[in-house]
C-alpha cells in the first residue's frame, strides 16, 4: 500500500485472490479473463465495446486473451463502462501494476519526454533522493487537483484527456513510495507555500498532504524561510539520486523548459551537493516546517 496515499484503500476483493505475486504474463493473462468475463456477463459482444478503447475488435481479443501489453487508460475506460464495482477496481490495479511490471510509464510515451522517461527508472532504482524545489510542490508528492492545476497552466493547449494522462503519470510515479526505497529528502523554499495553484481548496488539500507526508518514515521534508536572503538556497530545481551497487554511486538531475541535464561529473556533483548541503542547513527544523505549512494553510481558509 503507498505510503503517502490521498485515500486509503480497502481490501482487495476476494474474488481473485491474490496469494502470490502473478508474473507480468500470467497477470496479463489474468486481466484479460477477468475482462472478458465482465463482458459477458453484461451480454455485450466484441463488436460492442470495440469503441470503448478506440479500437477494433482484433484489438479487444488481444486484450482479454492477454496476448498484447494492456495500456492503462484502455483497461480502466472498459472498466468504468462495465460498471465495475470499487473492490473490483482495485483488483484492476494491482493486476495492471503487475502486468506492466518496472516500464509502466511506457504507456505515457505520447505526454512523456524521454529525459522524464529516465528519471521516473532512475527513482525507481535510487536507494536516497535529495529534492530541492522553489517553485512548486516536487511531482512526488503532488495531489492530483494541484498537478491538475499545474499541469494546465504549462500546457495550455493541452487537452482534456492530455492534461488527465500528465496528471495520472505524476501520481502513478508516487508508487516508488510503495517499493523498499528510497528515502527521500525534500526542501521547500517557503514560496512554494504561498504560491496558489487552483483555487483554495486545491491548495488546502496540497498543502495537508504535505502535512500527512510528515508521518511516513520515507519522507524528510523541510522548509526554507524566504527571509533566509539570496544565495543561501539555489535559484532553480535540483534533484540527488543515490544508487547503491551495480551502476553509478550517484547523479544530479537538472530540469530546464526544454530538456534536462543528467550531471555525473565529479566536480559539478560537487557544486551541486554542496549547494544541497548549504540549503539543507539554511532549513527549518522538522517542527518549525510542519508549524510553517499549517500557517500557510490558515491563509486558504
Amino acid at each position: 500500500m503507498p505510503a503517502l496515499p490521498e485515500h486509503q484503500p480497502g481490501p482487495v476483493a476476494p474474488v481473485l485472490p491474490l496469494d502470490r505475486e502473478p508474473g507480468r504474463e500470467a497477470a496479463g493473462r489474468m486481466l484479460g479473463r477477468e475482462l472478458r468475463g465482465w463482458r459477458e456477463d453484461r451480454g455485450l459482444t466484441l463488436k460492442d465495446v470495440a469503441p470503448v478503447i478506440r479500437g477494433s475488435v482484433s484489438k479487444i481479443s488481444r486484450l482479454e486473451r492477454g496476448e498484447s501489453p494492456p495500456k492503462q487508460r484502455d483497461v480502466l475506460d472498459l472498466a468504468r463502462h462495465y460498471g465495475v464495482g470499487p473492490e473490483d477496481m482495485r483488483t484492476i490495479e494491482r493486476l495492471l501494476q503487475h502486468a506492466q511490471d518496472c516500464e509502466w510509464y511506457e504507456q505515457y510515451s505520447d505526454v512523456t519526454p524521454g529525459f522524464l522517461k529516465r528519471l521516473i527508472q532512475l527513482e525507481g532504482d535510487a536507494t536516497a533522493m535529495c529534492i530541492y524545489e522553489n517553485m512548486v510542490v516536487p511531482g512526488l508528492l503532488q495531489t492530483r487537483e494541484y498537478a491538475r492545476q499545474m499541469v494546465r497552466a504549462v500546457m495550455p493547449s493541452a487537452s482534456a484527456a492530455e492534461v488527465e494522462r500528465v496528471v495520472d503519470l505524476r501520481i502513478r510515479r508516487q508508487l516508488v513510495f510503495d517499493r523498499p526505497g528510497p528515502r527521500v529528502t525534500v526542501l521547500l523554499d517557503e514560496s512554494v507555500l504561498r504560491r496558489r495553484f487552483g483555487n483554495a481548496d486545491v491548495m488546502r488539500g496540497q498543502l495537508a498532504h504535505l502535512l500527512r507526508a510528515f508521518d511516513s518514515a520515507k519522507v524528510n521534508i523541510r522548509v526554507i524561510e524566504m527571509s533566509r536572503g539570496y544565495g543561501i538556497a539555489p535559484l532553480y530545481p535540483i534533484t540527488h539520486l543515490q544508487f547503491g551497487d551495480g551502476g553509478p554511486a550517484e547523479l544530479v538531475y537538472v530540469e530546464h523548459i526544454n530538456g534536462a541535464n543528467y550531471v555525473t561529473r565529479r566536480r559539478a556533483l560537487d557544486d551541486y551537493r554542496n549547494a544541497l548541503t548549504r540549503a539543507r542547513m539554511a532549513a527549518t527544523s522538522l517542527e518549525k516546517s510542519r508549524e510553517m505549512i499549517k500557517e500557510a494553510m490558515e491563509q486558504y481558509g
